[in-house]
């Protein structure tokens, strides 16, 4: 019989799986189908900040969370893979508020309510990724 500690474990198995699912889709979409729909919504001032192009910042976010998602499902409870996964979270923050407030359009992200809830999902996902990698 499973004890209460092992559905635990179970569930923050599963929370894992689905959030390395994510962050391969949402890297997979910024290097292919979504790539053009991400450059639309990356700030000027990142371009001016990082010296990089927005094409090339929407690819290295890309390869970032696919590096993630591989760490995510290969080194399953390593605690600071989930400390990155959340500060990367929080690094492309900024980048969602600005989609917010100038109503770009993205993949999925078609109105001001759809670009508003993922604003408030920002933070669920930082803590989803540190619950699930305890």
């Amino acid at each position: 019989m499973a004890t209460p500690s092992d559905r635990l474990l179970g569930w923050r198995a599963a929370a894992r799986w689905l959030l390395a699912l994510l962050l391969a889709a949402a890297g997979l979409s910024h290097l292919t189908w979504g790539r053009r729909g991400y450059r639309i919504v990356v700030p000027d001032w990142s371009t001016r900040l990082t010296g990089l192009e927005k094409d090339a910042i929407v690819v290295g976010s890309g390869v970032v969370e696919l590096v993630l998602a591989g760490a995510v499902a290969t080194i399953p409870r390593q605690r600071s893979v989930g400390w990155l996964v959340a500060a990367f979270f929080v690094a492309v923050f900024p980048g969602n508020v600005h989609q917010w407030r100038t109503g770009r359009s993205a993949p999925m992200l078609r109105t001001d309510r759809a670009r508003f809830i993922r604003l408030l999902l920002q933070p669920i996902l930082v803590v989803w990724a540190l619950w699930a990698t305890r």
